[in-house]
């Protein structure tokens, strides 16, 4: 595991983008007609790393048009033209400013009539186009990995999940802090769905997710933090600003600082 640790969030978000892009233009020069297969999160971690995305994208230094996108996750029972379904986020933080075509964007259904065929189906999709690549995900103050909640199985794949009291508590920021409008269930990929993909890079900042980190990071694999699932993943980087890093053991801390110091960042622009 790599742990990347930067000052602040617009460092963090710089980061995680530009080693996005990076990945992007590696697969553009290789010639692979196989387009690159992203894995995307809502919620307010990645936004900034969207931001940066949208730059590099309108700078012309990437495109997206070779590039198929399967989101986390979304509620069951919003609209899609809801205000607070992961179809408006996707589509007004990131969609509709890149060239992405939109046949290339893969969203779980929450309207479906059959959630677990629709779940099933989502499954069998991301298998046709031979896995995903790199998934970017957020984790949440309790550790969870998308709508993957304490003491979800670390083997599940896509399926409908109850939301817990946390989240839906977390949640209510968006919905003007009403709970009781926060939907009680979700569809989301599972964390084996999410450990299968060939990297996997979280983005943790705030204090408020710092005991999350420490438990990810430092304590063993456990059904009870589920981002603790990446410390068996071969190519897993979790990108956090200094605000997260305030449960981690000095040690801890000083390591993952001494290792990186060598590297360059992704890419200068």
């Amino acid at each position: 595991m790599r742990v990347i640790i930067e000052p602040d969030y617009d460092r963090m978000s710089l980061w995680a983008a530009r080693y996005i892009a990076r990945k992007l233009k590696e697969h553009s020069r290789s010639g692979e007609s196989r387009p690159f297969v992203l894995g995307l999160p809502t919620g307010s971690s990645p936004i900034g790393t969207y931001k940066e995305l949208i730059r590099l994208n309108k700078a012309g230094f990437i495109s997206f048009r070779n590039v198929v996108t399967f989101n986390m996750d979304e509620y069951v029972g919003l609209p899609e033209e809801h205000e607070q379904s992961y179809h408006t986020f996707m589509r007004e933080n990131f969609f509709s400013h890149v060239d992405i075509p939109a046949e290339n964007t893969n969203m779980l259904d929450g309207n479906a009539a059959d959630v677990e065929k629709e779940c099933r189906r989502y499954e069998e999709k991301i298998a046709s186009y031979g896995g995903i690549d790199l998934f970017l995900g957020g984790i949440g103050a309790d550790g969870h990995i998308a709508f993957n909640e304490p003491f979800s199985s670390l083997s599940s794949h896509t399926r409908c999940k109850t939301l817990t009291y946390d989240t839906k508590v977390m949640n209510s920021r968006f919905f003007d802090g009403n709970i009781a409008a926060v939907p009680s269930t979700a569809l989301t990929v599972g964390i084996k769905t999410i450990t299968d993909a060939r990297e996997v890079m979280i983005l943790v900042n705030g204090h408020s997710k710092s005991r999350a980190l420490q438990h990810t990071i430092e304590g063993g694999v456990s059904q009870m933090w589920t981002g603790s699932a990446l410390q068996l993943h071969p190519r897993a980087i979790i990108v956090c600003d200094e605000a997260a890093c305030d449960e981690l053991k000095v040690g801890t801390y000083r390591y993952f600082k001494d290792i990186e110091r060598g590297n360059l960042e992704p890419m200068s622009i």
